[in-house]
């Protein structure tokens, strides 16, 4: 069949990668789909396109690859491939485990962005790039961030958020060349529709272990709890990366996907709470000793995230995101945390019972979107 246009999503079959290649596929009926599998991922690829319909598998196309290396791991006749077909590129793949190396950050979050705008060049019929950023290159900083700023003298707290910010600053120099944009998601949560997520980390942590605290124990927060947190769903990051992949006004911009009405990390816990049937303590944890709240028993697997979490739930800062709301006004809105909550802590209930019932553990630490997951 003709297709209207061709599409490269990296980062596919990570969680982020997949649900854009969901997204697409479903809104653009007559659009074909090339996704960057590597090798060692081609078992849950083939996972996910078993739950696809026929016409949705028939218009995926998988070429094996690592989006990190030379001409993305293909063949030379692949890659031209690309280049004389694809309209669209959606880049995603990267690295976001706050606990990995320096090298395996650099490795794939600078490797990956210089190797999709080098394809970018080569594209014959290239209308738009879209560069998966995120927010938390803003690094230490407090107060509020800007869409257009990056280099603040702002320090790093881990090799993932110093690479994702050098990964930017490498593609906003292309902006003059390229039809380029940036988005910048806020911390992602999962679905708002079903709740699924890909792992526990960040606030997940802190729903795990109101989850797994009696419910006659009061649980102190590891920070005052005044702090914004913004959290953003899946789904929302998704259509909204699409939507501005296809405005003119998008290019050569960078666009923060915030939640418009972030509660404070203390109303986001005592909603969490109520759904769960436990309470917070009126208490709280300084965040030097608020790895003790971690202590939980079963916690210990995901402690390399409990730094990044406690940061989290402890900077305040405000993502001002007037350049994204102008673009998707009246098109894609953030939904209210409150909406949604539920689900996402029923989806955690679950596969806490499913761990219990000694089914095979499905979180890791190894989060790249070129590793398992």
């Amino acid at each position: 069949m003709p297709y209207d246009e061709v599409t490269l999503v990296t980062g596919y079959p990570a969680f982020r990668g997949r649900k854009m290649v969901d997204h697409l596929l479903k809104v653009r009926p007559r659009s074909l789909v090339y996704v960057v599998v590597h090798e060692k991922l081609r078992r849950e690829a083939e996972l996910h396109q078993a739950g696809l319909s026929h016409s949705e598998r028939e218009r995926l196309v998988v070429m094996e690859g690592d989006a990190a290396a030379m001409d993305l791991g293909l063949s030379g006749a692949e890659y031209r491939e690309l280049g004389s077909r694809v309209n669209r590129i959606h880049h995603l793949a990267q690295v976001t485990y706050p606990g990995v190396s320096r090298a395996m950050a650099m490795e794939v979050n600078l490797g990956a962005t210089r190797e999709i705008l080098e394809l970018g060049r080569s594209c014959s019929a290239l209308q738009s790039i879209v560069i998966h950023s995120s927010a938390s290159v803003a690094g230490d900083r407090s107060g509020v961030v800007y869409e257009h700023e990056l280099n603040v003298g702002q320090s790093f707290r881990s090799p993932v958020e110093q690479t994702l910010a050098r990964a930017e600053r490498i593609a906003r120099a292309k902006m003059g060349e390229l039809p380029l944009c940036v988005v910048r998601p806020t911390h992602i949560v999962g679905d708002s529709r079903t709740g699924e997520v890909d792992r526990f980390d960040g606030p997940y942590m802190m729903m795990r272990v109101i989850l797994s605290t009696p419910s006659e124990v009061p649980i102190p927060l590891p920070a005052r709890g005044d702090a914004r947190l913004n959290l953003v769903p899946i789904d929302f990051v998704v259509a909204a990366a699409e939507h501005v992949s296809r405005l003119p006004a998008a290019v050569g911009r960078t666009l923060h996907l915030a939640d418009p009405q972030p509660l404070d990390v203390r109303e986001v816990f005592e909603l969490v709470a109520a759904a769960a049937g436990r309470k917070l303590s009126t208490r709280f944890i300084p965040s030097p000793i608020a790895q003790a709240v971690l202590g939980v028993p079963g916690l210990s697997h995901i402690s390399g995230s409990q730094r990044a979490m406690i940061h989290l739930l402890a900077t305040r800062v405000r993502y001002d995101s007037s350049h994204a709301d102008e673009l998707l006004s009246g098109s894609v809105r953030c939904p209210p945390l409150k909406s949604y909550l539920e689900r996402m802590v029923e989806f955690v209930r679950l596969r806490l019972e499913s761990s219990r019932k000694g089914e095979p553990e499905w979180l890791s630490e190894d989060e790249t979107s070129l590793g398992p997951t």
